[in-house]
């Protein structure tokens, strides 16, 4: 099991931007971290944990939820064992918990979907407020 640990979260103004990153907690998962199909979740409270965004192991392919679509990217950076999740233009209802989550994914899996991913790390709180 990976143990993620997420960093870079706030409070922070409506309009701002923030940069959210995500590495293994320990060097010896490494290995596996770096073909993990990676990805973003949020949780607000009372609500169900949302997917975000994902990226495969070779940056070739990513996937944002609709409605974050030109104001959220995901990126990594497998030379620094980094996933990474800027957010542009933050709004109140982006307050969240942020979760950074791997996995191996097979063919036909649902990337959107909690259930797909195997490690978690324990979130990082964003707040948007003025």
């Amino acid at each position: 099991q990976v143990q993620m640990v997420e960093s870079g979260g706030g409070l922070v103004q409506p309009g701002d931007s923030v940069t959210l990153s995500c590495t293994p907690s320990d060097r010896s998962h490494i290995p596996t971290f770096i073909r993990y199909i990676m990805a973003w979740f949020r949780q607000a409270p009372g609500k169900e944990r949302e997917f975000v965004a994902s990226i495969t192991y070779n940056n070739r392919s990513t996937m944002t939820d609709e409605l974050m679509k030109g104001r959220f990217t995901i990126s990594r950076d497998n030379t620094k064992n980094m996933i990474y999740l800027r957010m542009n233009g933050l709004k109140p209802e982006d307050t969240a918990v942020y979760y950074c989550a791997g996995g191996t994914v097979g063919p036909g899996a649902t990337l959107a979907s909690p259930a797909t991913y195997a490690d978690w790390g324990l979130g990082t709180q964003v707040t948007v407020s003025s």
